[in-house]
């Protein structure tokens, strides 16, 4: 009897941890004006980590044993890691996708430019049109879009700069790069 106290006090902790943590993830989506997607892609990334938490403590409450456990949890994500070894840029790209969304500096509808270091001043500028979980599609100024991986982006040197004005002479000025 006790031990479905426990498994009901875990449930119910998983709830209201996953409540707080989703309208957590909602304010930041809506502060940072992040699509509804990749909040929700977020979110559900979150849920799937507590969900494996809540199994591991229920399975520990229902008297599997640690050792067992843990034997069980390694074996599963060697298994899992030597299935996407092969891939793992896709999971590079996921987990930079929740580094985006909670500290990436620039926002849909900004002008970038990226920097591709060591290939002299070889450069690509642009307006970010959507982050989404893999990559970031930018816009060109010639109108190209670049579907550009996102943990490309947190490795490379991103510029966020203001739109091109143009003088009195007609001329486009460069554009002022913002700190």
């Amino acid at each position: 009897m006790l031990q479905i106290a426990y498994i009901a006090l875990t449930l119910l902790l998983y709830v209201l941890v996953y409540r707080a943590l989703s309208r957590v993830i909602k304010r930041l989506g809506e502060a940072n004006e992040v699509r509804s997607s990749r909040t929700a892609y977020v979110n559900k990334t979150i849920q799937i980590a507590l969900v494996l938490i809540a199994i591991g403590i229920i399975s520990l409450i229902l008297g599997i044993d640690y050792g067992e456990l843990s034997i069980f949890i390694s074996s599963a994500f060697a298994v899992i890691g030597v299935a996407l070894f092969a891939q793992w840029s896709i999971l590079s790209n996921i987990t930079a996708s929740i580094i985006i969304f909670f500290g990436f500096p620039y926002r849909l509808g900004d002008h970038i430019r990226v920097v591709e270091p060591g290939m002299g001043e070889e450069t690509f500028e642009g307006e970010i049109k959507e982050i989404s979980l893999f990559h970031v599609l930018i816009k060109k100024n010639n109108g190209d879009h670049i579907t550009y991986p996102n943990s490309l982006l947190l490795q490379r040197p991103v510029i966020k700069i203001k739109s091109k004005m143009k003088r009195e002479d007609g001329e486009e000025e460069q554009p002022d790069v913002l700190g």
